[in-house]
């Protein structure tokens, strides 16, 4: 019953971070700007690091289990159950904002439902780099914070603005990513060039989460972890 809670809480905390924060990018990217879908980002995670840590510590991102799988906190079991219920998370998130896109008269100010991608702003090579070192930076101060027990009550704003920056750094670039399931739900629904691509916004920042599960003891200190 606890795992399924947990899965659970994975499931339901990634929907609502990608509804949440894609949400925002597809109504207020041209109309508020890349501050507000920042922030929209950043304050769904903190709110749902409180909701939802308890039960699963909220990861709500391939790239965190990852991260926390190579520090050796979670199962490799435990963390592709994780994954699959992400991945399903931000699918049925990225279905309902198809969904009102479509026929609830939502105009999608991206015109791409919110997905991420190069070409435009930034090259291929440029979107690697990107997303490796912003998820590093993104994830470093997830495992940082939480295997920090001074930390434990301001954690989710740590983690919320953390989130906040690289968004701030990338959206203009290539969406920022940071987070497989989210460059995933959206890019299901939006097909074409954006389902072609999603393999960098899957890849790199996987690569930047093994990076920082490396460097993450070096700042923690052994005796913490």
């Amino acid at each position: 019953m606890d795992d399924t809670r947990r899965y659970a809480a994975e499931f339901l905390g990634t929907l609502l971070l990608v509804f949440i924060g894609v949400g925002a990018t597809i109504s207020a990217r041209e109309s508020g700007g890349v501050v507000v879908v920042a922030l929209a980002f950043g304050f769904v995670a903190a709110v749902l690091f409180y909701t939802l840590g308890p039960l699963s510590g909220f990861h709500a991102n391939p790239a965190i289990t990852l991260g926390v799988l190579l520090s050796g906190k979670i199962s490799p079991a435990g963390a592709v159950a994780y994954w699959v219920a992400q991945f399903l998370g931000a699918t049925v998130a990225g279905l309902l904002l198809w969904g009102l896109t479509r026929w609830g008269g939502v105009a999608d100010q991206t015109g791409v439902l919110g997905t991420n991608g190069y070409g435009q702003h930034i090259n291929l090579g440029g979107a690697m780099v990107l997303e490796t070192v912003l998820t590093f930076l993104f994830v470093l101060v997830v495992l940082v914070v939480t295997g920090r027990p001074e930390y434990a009550g301001s954690a989710g704003l740590v983690i919320g603005f953390a989130l906040a920056a690289v968004l701030l750094a990338g959206i203009t670039l290539d969406g920022t990513s940071v987070n497989p399931a989210r460059s995933f739900g959206p890019a299901v629904f939006e097909g074409g060039t954006a389902l072609r691509q999603l393999w960098v916004f899957v890849i790199f920042p996987l690569v930047g989460a093994a990076l920082a599960a490396a460097v993450a003891p070096l700042v923690v200190g052994r005796e913490r972890r």
